[in-house]
């Protein structure tokens, strides 16, 4: 992931919702969490990041998502799971990547900010226009404006599943908008196959491949990782016209 600035007053940039002043960090003992689905406990209150941590990475970053989901949902905030966790959510591989990725519309950012301050997280405002981040249970959280340089909708929203991510329902990005965000960002500075090929395989029966291929199948890498498929048998050829 790109190196981050943290900032409690994030500057406004164009077409971004200004953000207000969040806390420095999460909330001490004592301290009111608002929203937080931890229950003060006799010794104080415990914030999102205050629970004990689960000693596996990958469980981890499954937790941090189920608690960050459950808490926008319970705002009634518009969103969608993405990344590595809603490739699990899928079917997929339960080695997750890095994070948790949650897809908002832009105009949604000052209000989830909002709900994340309340819950005693704190929202970071990286050089990158098309994020915001925080950190729920010592796992980083990503909330994307942008999947591969497309703006997040709300078509892509409203096409999101709601489906369960281990013990919690939340809305997901659906398998053939989530293949070409995986796809599409292949460059030529990235293209790192091998996560995205496990996905593809575990994907493969969910996914409108003539849909993803018609939108990003022409450039290079993605032309390229479609070539693979093919040889691995894990989509059938293109038909030549």
């Amino acid at each position: 992931m790109t190196q981050n600035q943290q900032s409690a007053t994030p500057a406004r940039r164009p077409g971004l919702t200004e953000l207000h002043p969040v806390g420095d960090g999460p909330v001490e003992p004592g301290e009111s969490v608002g929203n937080s689905p931890f229950e003060p406990s006799p010794g104080g209150s415990r914030s999102l990041n205050s629970q004990e941590l689960p000693h596996d990475r990958s469980q981890a970053i499954l937790e941090a998502a189920k608690q960050v989901g459950a808490l926008l949902k319970r705002n009634g905030h518009r969103f969608a799971l993405a990344g590595s966790v809603a490739v699990y959510a899928h079917g997929g591989s339960g080695h997750l990547q890095h994070d948790a990725d949650f897809c908002v519309l832009r105009s949604d950012a000052d209000a989830v900010a909002r709900t994340l301050a309340e819950a005693g997280l704190t929202v970071r405002m990286p050089p990158e226009d098309w994020l915001m981040k925080t950190t729920c249970l010592g796992q980083e959280v990503d909330f994307l404006f942008e999947m591969a340089h497309r703006p997040v909708t709300t078509d892509l929203l409203t096409r999101a599943q709601d489906v369960p991510v281990d013990s919690v329902h939340m809305p997901v990005v659906a398998p053939t908008d989530l293949m070409r965000g995986l796809i599409e960002a292949f460059s030529e500075h990235y293209c790192d196959f091998g996560p995205v090929l496990a996905a593809a395989r575990a994907l493969r029966e969910k996914v409108d491949w003539e849909d993803v291929r018609g939108s990003c199948g022409d450039e290079p890498m993605p032309g390229a990782f479609f070539f693979l498929l093919e040889r691995l048998d894990v989509i059938a050829p293109r038909e030549q016209s």
